[in-house]
C-alpha cells in the first residue's frame, strides 16, 4: 500500500481523500495557493506546502510545482482529485517518469477519451451505441451546415475538446446555425485552445444517465451501477442520484455492459465514468441511449454511488495504485436502497446565481442528519478565485422518495452567511412533482426557472420565533434605550385567543410587523447575528432586525433633539457640521448596518451641536451622534 500521499487539489475533494487516506494509514500532503493558507484542507493534512499565489493558473494548474512539491515532501503518490490537472494526460506522464505513482488512469487512456470525436470513433468500433452525428475534419462552415441539416435539426454543435458545458451550442433551425457556430468555436478556442467541433442529434427530451467503472492494473473491469444526473442548469449537475429512476434489469445491463466496453476499449484503470443520453419522452429503453463521453477521473457525485453499493471509491483507487486487484468481483456488487446528492453553492438564485463569495460568519450544515463533504468552514472564506462550492449534502433512504425527501428537509436546514447559498432553489427542486415523479429532463429546470427560484414570503410564525429570539438577546444588553426595544413598541391587541402582541421589526431591511407570540414556535433554522437574528425557511434566509428607525419614532429621545444611532453601525457619509442650521427632515448621517443604508433626518428645524461621528466610523446602537437644538420660537 502507498504510504504517503500528495493531492493536488484544494477544496471538499481534497478534505474527502484525505479522510480514506488518514483511515488508512497513509500520510497526506496538502499544497495550497495563497488564498487557501488557512483552508481546512491545509489544516487537515499531515503536512502541507505553498505552491504559488491565489490563481489555479498560477498555482494548482502548474504541474511542475505540484511535483517539485511532491519531491520536497518525499511523497509517494500524487491524486489529483477532479478538476484542475486530474484528467491531464500530459500532467499524469510526467508524475510517472518522475518515478511517482498516478492515482489515475494511464495517460494513454486520459488521451483517448479527451477529445470528444476520437473518443466516440473508438466506442464505435467497439460496438458501443453513440448518438448519431458527424465526426470529420472537414471544418468548413458550409460543410458542417450541410451536415447538419443530414441528421435533422435541432441539432448540438460541441466542442470536441470540451467539458463543463463549454463549447455547446443547440441550434433550433439552419438560419441560426452560422453565428451558434462561430460563438461555439470562440468559446472552445478560449476555453480549451482548439475550435474543432462535432455534431450530434439534439434529443429533444433528454436525461443524462452515467456508470462508474473501475479497472485494476490486473486486467479486471466492473461497474458499480448508474447514476441520473438529468436535473442540470446550463449544463451544469445540480442534483444527482444512483440509482436512475425507471431503470428496469434488462436497460441496466445492457448500459452497465456498454460502459465496461468502453473501458476495457481504453486499457483503464483506476475510477472513471461512461456519461449516456437517453431519450425520455418515454420508459427508458437500451435502443434509445447513446454514449456521450468519458470522464478519466472520480466524479463530483461519487459519494452516492458509494453509499448504494457501501464500497469507498477513493480507497479503491489507492488500493488500484499500489497495484492491488479491486477487493469485489462484479458478481460481489449489488444495489442497496437509493441516494441523492445536492451541491450547495455560494452563489444566488434571486439574482440569477450570480456567485457569493466571502467570509463565512454562519456556516450550518445538516451534520446530523446527512452526510456532509465540504471544504470550507465556520468563520473561513468561500474564495472569488475557485469554484464557489460550499459543500455536498447527501441523503440515502430505502426508497427513492425517502431520500428525496431527507435530502429536501436536509437543504432546509443550511444557513449561511452573509454569504448567501442556493439551499432554497434546491429544496424547492427536490419538492417539484415533476422530479418527484422521476420523469424530469435535462431541461427543466431552465423551463421553470421563474418559479423555482421565487423567494417566499417568511411565515408568521417564524417571524414570531425570530422576534422572540431578538428580544432575549436584546434585552440582555445593559443601558438599553426602551424606546428602541420593538416588542414594547405595540401597535394594537388580539383579544381573542392566546395573548398576543404586534411589534414591528426589521426583515431584510424593510419595516414591518410581526407578531408576538406566547407560545413560541421553532421554525427550521434561527441563528443569531451580530446585528439581529437570521431566520431560515425551506432553505431561504431572511434578515430579521430592530426597525430601521426615522428620528421621528425615538419616542422622548426626539423631543430633545438627540439623534441617536437606532443600531450597531458604519458611519458612511456625514452630511452636517457643528454649528450649521438645519431644516426639518433634512439628511444628518447616513448608517451603514445589516448590508443596508439608513439615512437619519432631522427631526425639526435647528442648530447641530455636539456632533459626535465621523465618516467611517463605528457605532453601538444608542449612540448620541449629535443634538438638534430648536430655534426659539420654533415648534
Amino acid at each position: 500500500m502507498i504510504q504517503s500521499l500528495l493531492i493536488a487539489n484544494r477544496g471538499e475533494i481534497a478534505c474527502r481523500i484525505i479522510r480514506t487516506a488518514r483511515r488508512l494509514g497513509i500520510r497526506t500532503i496538502a499544497v495550497y495557493s495563497d488564498a487557501d493558507a488557512a483552508a481546512p484542507h491545509v489544516t487537515q493534512a499531515d503536512e502541507a506546502l505553498h505552491i504559488g499565489p491565489s490563481s489555479a493558473a498560477k498555482s494548482y494548474l502548474v504541474g511542475d510545482r505540484v511535483i517539485a512539491a511532491a519531491r520536497l515532501a518525499d511523497a509517494e503518490a500524487i491524486h489529483p482529485g477532479y478538476g484542475f490537472l486530474s484528467e491531464n494526460a500530459d500532467f499524469a506522464a510526467r508524475v510517472i517518469e518522475a518515478g511517482l505513482v498516478w492515482v489515475g488512469p494511464y495517460p494513454d487512456s486520459i488521451r483517448a477519451m479527451g477529445l470528444k470525436d476520437a473518443a466516440k470513433k473508438l466506442m464505435q468500433r467497439a460496438g458501443v451505441p453513440t448518438t448519431p452525428g458527424y465526426i470529420g475534419d472537414n471544418q468548413s462552415p458550409s460543410h458542417l451546415k450541410r451536415q447538419a441539416s443530414e441528421i435533422g435539426y435541432p441539432v448540438l454543435i460541441k466542442a470536441v475538446a470540451g467539458g463543463g458545458g463549454k463549447g455547446m451550442r443547440k441550434v433550433d433551425q439552419p438560419k441560426d446555425f452560422e453565428a451558434a457556430l462561430a460563438s461555439c468555436q470562440r468559446e472552445a478556442t478560449a476555453s480549451f485552445g482548439d475550435p474543432t467541433v462535432l455534431l450530434e442529434k439534439w434529443i429533444v427530451n433528454p436525461r443524462h444517465i452515467e456508470v462508474q467503472v473501475f479497472g485494476d492494473t490486473h486486467g479486471n473491469i466492473v461497474h458499480l451501477f448508474e447514476r441520473d444526473c438529468t436535473l442540470q442548469r446550463r449544463h451544469q449537475k445540480v442534483i444527482e442520484e444512483a440509482p436512475a429512476p425507471g431503470m428496469d434489469e434488462e436497460t441496466r445491463q445492457a448500459i452497465c455492459t456498454a460502459a465496461v466496453n468502453a473501458a476495457l476499449a481504453v486499457n483503464y484503470v483506476g475510477a472513471g465514468t461512461v456519461e449516456f443520453i437517453a431519450d425520455g419522452s418515454g420508459s427508458l429503453s437500451a435502443d434509445r441511449i447513446w454514449f456521450m463521453e468519458m470522464n478519466t477521473r472520480l466524479q463530483v457525485e461519487h459519494p452516492v454511488t458509494e453509499e448504494i453499493t457501501g464500497v469507498d471509491l477513493v480507497e479503491w483507487q489507492l488500493r488500484v495504485a499500489s497495484g492491488e486487484p479491486l477487493p469485489l468481483a462484479q458478481s460481489d456488487l449489488s444495489i442497496q436502497g437509493w441516494s441523492m446528492e445536492a451541491r450547495i453553492y455560494a452563489e444566488n438564485p434571486v439574482t440569477g446565481f450570480l456567485p457569493s463569495p466571502g467570509p463565512l460568519r454562519v456556516l450550518k450544515l445538516p451534520l446530523d442528519s446527512a452526510r456532509i463533504e465540504s471544504g470550507v468552514s465556520q468563520d473561513g472564506e468561500v474564495s472569488p478565485f475557485y469554484d464557489p462550492m460550499i459543500a455536498k449534502v447527501i441523503c440515502t433512504g430505502d426508497t427513492r422518495d425517502e431520500a428525496r425527501t431527507s435530502l429536501a428537509n436536509a437543504c432546509d436546514s443550511v444557513a449561511t452567511y452573509p454569504v448567501q447559498n442556493n439551499a432554497g432553489f434546491l429544496s424547492c427542486l427536490l419538492r417539484d412533482e415533476t422530479f418527484a415523479k422521476g420523469v424530469a429532463t435535462t431541461g427543466h429546470i431552465d423551463e421553470h426557472l421563474d418559479r423555482l427560484v421565487a423567494r417566499p414570503e417568511p411565515t408568521k410564525e417564524g417571524l414570531a420565533a425570530a422576534t422572540q429570539m431578538l428580544g432575549e438577546a436584546r434585552s440582555a444588553y445593559e443601558g438599553e434605550t426602551p424606546a428602541l426595544v420593538p416588542w414594547v413598541l405595540l401597535t394594537g391587541f388580539r383579544l381573542n385567543g392566546p395573548v398576543d402582541l404586534e411589534v414591528r421589526i426589521s426583515v431584510d431591511g424593510k419595516n414591518q410587523t410581526a407578531e408576538m407570540q406566547t407560545v413560541r414556535v421553532k421554525p427550521t433554522t434561527l441563528l443569531p447575528l451580530d446585528e439581529g437574528v437570521l431566520l431560515v425557511e425551506q432553505g431561504w434566509p431572511f434578515e430579521v432586525s430592530l426597525p430601521i428607525y426615522d428620528t421621528s419614532m425615538v419616542g422622548s429621545t426626539a423631543s430633545d433633539g438627540s439623534i441617536l444611532s437606532p443600531m450597531p453601525g458604519r458611519i458612511v457619509t456625514v452630511a452636517v457640521s457643528e454649528g450649521e442650521v438645519v431644516k426639518a427632515d433634512q439628511a444628518l448621517v447616513t448608517l451603514e448596518a445589516m448590508k443596508m443604508e439608513h439615512v437619519l433626518r432631522a427631526p425639526f428645524e435647528g442648530e447641530v451641536l455636539g456632533l459626535s461621528v465621523e465618516e467611517n466610523g463605528q457605532v453601538v446602537e444608542g449612540k448620541v451622534l449629535m443634538k438638534i437644538v430648536q430655534s426659539k420660537g420654533k415648534t
